[in-house]
């Protein structure tokens, strides 16, 4: 076959760093999309970014030449150093070191979007902290509690 062919579509989730609340609504505004652009850029597809004061959601598909690290580095790199650079007000503003990337199959894309989009709503009833162990517990990853939450 002289062309690869892949479906690498991810959900991923980090935080601001110490979970601290520094995405108000007016940064929500012009982060959600410069993430997705960021994505586009390299060559991403940015299918939903959303998320609360302090953590994000993106659902992503990766070409088969992006590992999801590098993906992230770009994403979290970028976007911090455009937060910096345009809003001196949020000069406190980063981002958690790590991050979570659960991957997802076709069928998921538009609850998983729907889901995204409607943070705001989810999280009246559960904290990011709750969410996150959902998550891991989920996708069967092991974690020990203590050295999640920097």
């Amino acid at each position: 076959m002289p062309h690869s062919f892949t479906s690498q579509l991810m959900h991923c989730v980090f935080s601001t760093k110490e979970r601290r609340p520094l995405i108000d609504p007016e940064l929500q505004q012009r982060l959600w999309p410069y993430m997705g652009g960021i994505a586009r850029e390299n060559k991403m597809k940015a299918l939903s970014v959303g998320g609360t004061e302090d953590h994000v959601h993106l659902l992503v598909s990766l070409p088969s030449t992006l590992s999801i690290a590098k993906a992230m580095q770009l994403i979290k790199g970028g976007s911090s150093k455009w937060v910096h650079d345009t809003f001196p007000r949020h000069r406190a503003f980063a981002w958690q070191e790590g991050y979570g990337a659960f991957s997802i199959g076709i069928s998921d894309v538009k609850r998983t979007i729907a889901y995204i989009e409607n943070q705001a709503e989810h999280h009246r009833r559960i904290d990011f902290k709750e969410e996150f162990l959902m998550f891991l517990k989920k996708h069967g990853i092991e974690y020990d509690e203590r050295y999640i939450w920097d």
